[in-house]
């Protein structure tokens, strides 16, 4: 093998040029796949080094003389956050986005039709237009279009959570150029949506990689709403002062509501959704990524119009106050946590109007009956996780199709199930009284209600609807006198959750199902968890400490490493404000600890720590041993 061909080895570039002394999982199979010309599907959670997939191979046909590889990205923050890792790294990328005024927009071009850029990364709406490519037919005709990496591949799918239109037109790109090797890659994606992309993107002779989908890193739990607001600043303040979070709400005045209560209550947060204007979106973002732990905490209060691309590595928890769509997004939102590996909290609070919401927003859509069905499908899935008393995890994964088994106790990212098993209950009596009090509604002068006023007679309670109405005369008033009102809303979240009970109109008013039937003759067995005591001061003492610990520093450090370890992010800092990056694209926390821990004295040292890269030895690696030189006096 002649020198040239080795410096475009695979893992000789990883070590090179970002540093990294091995790949990790299935990386290295899928990375010398595509250097060889092949089509990938690549399916890898959050966190799992999906990007070096693409770019791995984008450096190495491009050493080779093969030219530019495509990056079709959905989002401006992704973009402009990838690029600038990249450059710092050595490698010359660049963007097309709506952020580039016509000065800079040429600029680029002029850079991609030169030959120049190793990296373009654009949004679909602009790769599919006329004049773009033209361009990329002019590269392509020159022997200058290496590989085109489609980012976020589930967008193309309308069985995805995250369906966009603009990916449909992807197709052109393997019609137009067929002998340009495409990789596609997502991190959630159902058996469904899988077939889904391989047929819209042509992809059907592309080799599968499909990784775990697993993120031991992450602890899931789910509590059952009660005061949602109380419940996630104790969350906050129990377990995560001081770190940074994402808050997703369903609506875009709760966000606002959300993020305007969490500062009154002295906990930092921003306020993120699609109607804000576009530079106050741009600012919230750009606060959030590049804010440092040394900063102290900061909550992003988001819809869902903020997440897909986030890299921001050191998010401690994500935490829903709204149930999501399906499972395929409560991953992929829950997946924004721990991205460097850390132990990180997916916590979400969920009840029954959030069963209420969803089932009213599936029947409400336009859309094709089909479409309806499968989104029934996978919101039953989503519920029957949040309803779940076994682990959280084990059905988290079967629901992409990975075995696995329960979480281990003497982990400390247990699910809560595992934690603490809960407990119990034969509500299938409960379930028949509240579905005999419904039909007995519909007897008495067909009337319906909702949730709040069944359970109110139920319980016997003489309010002043019950006296409007003559409830008390029902034969079920009172007949579940021995429940709470926390436990008949857990048979009702349920009975709606399993289809024996539906809501409708605007008042949400509850009307049986025909498997309702079933329930009432006793055919069907209802069991339901106990509501969970709160949390005792030793479990809250035990996450408290698992958390500053990984607040503190990624790798057990000395005193005086510690203080090494400071001051490496205090110099950091001033990197990443001077070159108007966020702080994680400089050197990650791992690697800055890494540096901390060894307290290298030489530029060779320094170079065979992970994540020291080439061309940031080069560029730092003077003024990183003068401050560790500084913080060693």
């Amino acid at each position: 093998m002649n020198p040239a061909e080795t410096d475009l080895r695979p893992l000789t570039l990883l070590q090179e040029v970002f540093g990294y002394p091995d790949f990790r999982g299935a990386q290295r199979e899928i990375v010398e796949h595509v250097c060889a010309g092949g089509d990938a599907l690549v399916l890898m959670p959050t966190g799992g080094g999906k990007s070096l997939c693409y770019q791995l191979p984008a450096i190495a046909r491009h050493r080779a003389g093969r030219g530019l590889t495509l990056v079709v990205s959905p989002l401006i923050a992704l973009m402009h956050d990838q690029v600038g890792a990249l450059e710092e790294a050595g490698v010359h990328a660049a963007f097309l986005n709506s952020s580039l005024d016509a000065g800079e927009a040429a600029r680029v071009e002029r850079e991609m039709m030169a030959g120049r850029l190793v990296l373009l990364y654009a949004a679909p709406e602009r790769v599919a237009t006329p004049r773009f490519l033209a361009q990329l037919a002019s590269l392509h005709e020159r022997g200058l279009l290496a590989l085109v990496a489609i980012d976020e591949a589930h967008c193309v799918s309308q069985w995805g959570h995250d369906f966009r239109e603009d990916y449909l037109q992807l197709h052109l790109l393997h019609e137009r150029f067929p002998d340009v090797p495409r990789i596609a890659l997502t991190a959630t994606a159902d058996a469904k949506t899988r077939a889904d992309i391989t047929l819209r993107l042509e992809l059907q002779r592309a080799r599968v990689f499909v990784s775990s989908f697993d993120r031991p890193n992450i602890r899931y739990r789910v509590v059952e709403k009660d005061n949602a607001r109380a419940q996630l600043l104790r969350f906050l303040r129990d377990e995560h002062e001081g770190d940074a979070g994402i808050v997703y709400c369903q609506s875009r005045r709760k966000t606002e509501e959300t993020a305007a209560w969490l500062t009154a209550q002295g906990i930092p947060a921003l306020a993120y959704h699609a109607g804000l204007d576009a530079a106050v979106r741009k600012r919230h973002q750009d606060r959030f990524l590049r804010h440092d732990s040394q900063d102290g905490g900061l909550v992003m209060v988001a819809t869902i119009a903020f997440g897909m691309g986030i890299d921001k590595p050191d998010v401690r928890f994500v935490a829903h106050l709204d149930l999501p769509k399906n499972i395929e997004a409560y991953y992929q939102e829950t997946g924004r946590a721990g991205r460097d590996g850390l132990p990180a909290d997916a916590w979400m609070a969920y009840g029954l109007a959030d069963v209420v919401n969803q089932r009213r927003m599936i029947e409400d859509s336009p859309a094709a009956e089909e479409f309806k069905r499968g989104q029934r499908g996978k919101l039953d899935a989503l519920l029957a996780l949040a309803e779940a008393c076994d682990c959280r995890r084990v059905r988290l994964l079967a629901y992409f199709g990975e075995p696995s088994t329960p979480c281990d106790p003497l982990r400390q990212n247990v699910c809560d199930n595992c934690l603490a098993p809960p407990r119990t209950w034969d509500a299938t009596e409960a379930a028949r009284k509240a579905l005999s009090c419904v039909l007995r509604f519909h007897q008495h002068g067909g009337q319906r209600f909702g949730a709040g006023h069944l359970i109110d007679v139920l319980r016997g309670k003489p309010t002043d609807k019950v006296a409007q109405h003559h409830h008390e005369r029902l034969s079920t008033y009172g007949i579940g006198a021995d429940l709470s009102e926390a436990q008949w809303r857990a048979v009702l979240r349920q009975l709606i959750a399993l289809g024996h009970l539906r809501t409708e109109g605007e008042f949400n008013t509850l009307e049986p199902t025909q498997s309702a039937r079933a329930v009432l003759r006793g055919e069907v067995q209802l069991l339901l968890r106990e509501p969970a005591a709160p949390a005792g001061r030793a479990a809250r003492a035990r996450t408290g400490d698992r958390k500053s610990g990984a607040k503190a520093a990624p790798i057990a450090l000395d005193t005086q490493a510690l203080e090494r370890f400071a001051a490496l992010k205090t110099w950091r800092t001033g990197v990443a404000r001077e070159h108007n990056l966020p702080p994680y694209v400089v050197f990650h926390d791992a690697t800055l600890a890494e540096m901390a821990r060894r307290c290298p004295a030489s530029l060779d040292a320094l170079g065979a720590i992970s994540g020291v890269g080439a061309k940031k030895l080069d560029a730092y690696g003077a003024a990183i041993l003068r401050v560790l030189d500084g913080a060693r006096d």
